[in-house]
């Protein structure tokens, strides 16, 4: 059933700004140059959630080699997802300064080399650094980029563009278990680390291939979204509250940072003036001095950007329902990367390894996923569909379907239930279109980093949790019930602050209407 924007609390701020004169839609906006930064994402979720979607595999490896206990042991493949996701927010201070393509490129080469270290390692703690931190910051610095990029290149087909670029997680889940399989088996797990590292290169190469949009070409997005009223009546904006107590987000400080900016770029280009006379040592000194300046002017400008959205007198946390949103995301991962992790140790604790070498539930939650992201991608493109509520029925399925996996012991029942947790997981896919339509394309970054941090907690404590639980009862059956728990918490807050949201909102237009 269609939702509008007042039935879950929002409003939107004032668009007569907008003029009415007919602007010419960009060809790179929902078009051309926009479906190569999907094709860039969709590579990155390949190589970076599919792979550590695939770690189940090492992870069996490494119990054999290093003979510790799961729980220790877990810990690698917690902190290489954790930190992908944990680092979100600092991440986005890198993009606000450096652009996504050279934060991607950097972090394809950390993450390549994290991989490579760790073919060395001699005990598991050598993993925790290498693989866990250097190959996890890596990963994070690529993954916040690719996210970012697709929501700056599109405008109405976000939801379908985001869950093209996020099959990639599904595609590589299955690709990359089937590859590691075989390099583990043909050339043991370090080498198989090695070749894996040189094939994460072209992370850099995925890099790339994120041109940054101009600023008139945003400027046109912008304008041509606000004409759009489809996409009004499908957004969700931010509270009235937080836009008449703080205005939009982050617009004087940046007038002020900007006329700072001119005034150092102004005095710079006079003294290049005065100084064309003098010689070419001078010269070259003026134009080092000019390069330092500018990227002075970048950073101080990425900085302001990023600390206002943080900590700012508009801050993205006095949005209630963004705050909602987090409290959701901090238990919601773990729900999903606990099956994947131990999936592999339940199948053999039920002597079901013979039908799962044939055809891995791990798999089967990979294929499942890519189409649930697509079909749940169409779906909430569509005008009488609304986004947030195929994101709560995705939710409410999944953590269902956590909570009755322990009760299946059989190959048939697992598979059955690990297909619905491979659809209703394509949510993931919608993460960044609610985020945006919350805060807004400016600060998608920050305020995604955010949320990813804190998927990243969830992922960094879920799994070594489990194994924990496990090594007590010998059962993974309560781990899986305590992560549905946690998650069904999440889900509440979800569903509890648009309604207080909803209902202040009503009884401040009662009291301006008696006043």
């Amino acid at each position: 059933m269609y939702a509008s924007r007042e039935d879950i609390g929002y409003d939107f701020g004032d668009d007569s700004k907008v003029g009415s004169k007919p602007v010419k839609p960009n060809p790179n906006i929902d078009g051309g140059w926009a479906w190569m930064i999907v094709l860039s994402s969709f590579l990155v979720h390949i190589l970076i959630m599919g792979s550590q979607m695939a770690l189940g595999i090492l992870n069996m490896e490494w119990l054999e080699e290093f003979n510790q206990s799961r729980g220790l042991t877990a810990w690698v493949s917690s902190l290489s997802m954790g930190i992908t996701l944990i680092v979100g927010p600092f991440i986005g201070l890198f993009i606000s300064m450096c652009g996504c393509r050279t934060t991607a490129i950097i972090g394809g080469i950390l993450n390549a080399l994290g991989w490579i270290l760790s073919a060395y390692a001699s005990n598991v703690h050598y993993l925790f650094l290498t693989f866990g931190v250097t190959a996890g910051i890596g990963s994070g610095m690529v993954y916040l980029p690719a996210v970012v990029m697709v929501g700056q290149y599109f405008q109405n087909r976000r939801a379908l563009a985001q869950g093209l670029s996020t099959t990639g997680t599904g595609f590589g889940a299955f690709l990359m278990t089937a590859l590691l399989k075989h390099l583990c088996t043909e050339f043991g797990w370090r080498n198989a680390m090695f070749i894996q590292g040189a094939i994460s290169l072209n992370l850099c190469v995925c890099g790339a291939l994120m041109r940054p949009l101009s600023p008139k070409e945003l400027r046109e997005k912008y304008v041509v979204g606000n004409d759009s009223e489809e996409n009004q009546a499908k957004a969700l904006s931010q509270s009235t509250e937080t836009i008449k107590s703080n205005g939009v987000l982050g617009e004087e400080p940046d007038k002020k940072e900007e006329a700072a900016n001119e005034e150092v770029l102004d005095s710079v280009q006079h003294i290049e003036i005065g100084g064309k006379s003098g010689s070419g040592r001078s010269m070259y000194g003026l134009r080092l001095f000019k390069t330092v300046s500018q990227l002075t002017v970048t950073v101080r400008k990425g900085f302001a950007l990023w600390y206002s959205s943080y900590f700012g007198a508009a801050s993205l946390f006095t949005n209630r329902v963004f705050v909602a949103f987090i409290i959701w995301a901090l238990f919601a991962y773990s729900s999903f990367v606990i099956p994947f992790i131990h999936l592999p140790e339940i199948v053999k604790q039920y002597k079901l390894s013979r039908q799962d070498n044939v055809f891995p539930l791990t798999s089967i939650i990979a294929i499942v996923h890519i189409f649930g992201k697509v079909i749940l991608g169409i779906i909430s493109d569509l005008p009488c569909i609304s986004t947030w509520n195929v994101f709560l029925m995705a939710n409410f399925t999944l953590v269902t379907c956590i909570l009755t996996l322990p009760l299946m012991q059989t190959y048939i029942g697992l598979a059955v239930v690990c297909a619905l947790i491979g659809f209703s997981s394509g949510y993931f896919s919608l993460m960044p279109v609610v985020t945006e339509d919350l805060v807004g394309t400016k600060h998608l970054a920050n305020a995604y980093g955010i949320i990813i941090c804190a998927n990243g907690i969830s992922a960094l404590f879920g799994p070594p949790f489990a194994g924990w639980i496990y090594d007590i009862t010998q059962k993974y059956d309560f781990s899986f019930y305590i992560a549905g728990l946690l998650y069904m918490v999440g889900i509440i807050f979800l569903l509890i602050q648009p309604c207080i949201q909803k209902k202040q909102s009503r009884e401040k237009s009662t009291e301006e209407a008696q006043v």
